[in-house]
């Protein structure tokens, strides 16, 4: 019986040491996780940052699309949306606003909302301390007098925009990505 009762001790006493040890694996391999998330984190700040460069040359040279994934309504009613049919694009003094929340119904510009374009006055650019921009423009045309608010977050490409008409008080938000013109894929629609 004392050798059976010994026996389990000292199994015992293995079993706190495999313990103790499976403890500090659990501890080292803890470690080496979050250096390798803290090392990703850092390549996709790289990354971000690489984008929010582009965005800004692309807002210095008048020459970018606002590519959004979610429009918010007047009343607050907030729609998730495809970025090839909902943006506004700026390039050679003409902006287009195109918002297009339905994917079965056609719409007025064949692609399940309206499209309407201007030309681009009263251009204003300016950057906050926390270093996101701010490109506020006029946009007027046929169907389309309205003042348009972008910002963009400090190094990064997203970005979301206010469009604010003149006559109404139909504030569309447009919430998204900054792209430069050239490298856009998005689909514009017949304008009105």
């Amino acid at each position: 019986m004392l050798a059976l009762l010994s026996a389990g001790f000292i199994g015992s006493a293995q079993n706190k040491e495999t313990r103790q040890e499976r403890i500090e694996r659990w501890k080292s391999d803890m470690a080496a996780f979050k250096a390798r998330q803290t090392k990703d984190t850092k390549v996709y700040d790289v990354t971000d940052s690489i984008a929010g460069l582009q965005a800004g040359d692309a807002i210095k040279n008048a020459s970018f699309v606002l590519e959004a994934d979610a429009v918010t309504f007047r009343r607050g009613t907030r729609v998730f949306v495809n970025s090839t049919t909902n943006f506004i694009s700026v390039k050679d003094g003409r902006a287009v606003v195109q918002v297009s929340p339905s994917y079965s119904y056609s719409g007025p510009n064949g692609v399940g909302g309206i499209t309407v374009d201007g030309k681009v006055s009263d251009v204003r650019v300016s950057e906050d301390k926390k270093g996101s921009i701010h490109y506020s423009m006029n946009v007027t045309g046929i169907m389309i007098s309205a003042r348009v608010d972008i910002v963009i977050i400090a190094d990064s490409s997203k970005a979301y925009a206010t469009v604010t008409p003149n006559f109404s008080s139909d504030t569309v938000r447009l919430d998204g990505r900054i792209v430069p013109y050239s490298l856009s894929g998005t689909v514009e629609g017949m304008s009105l």
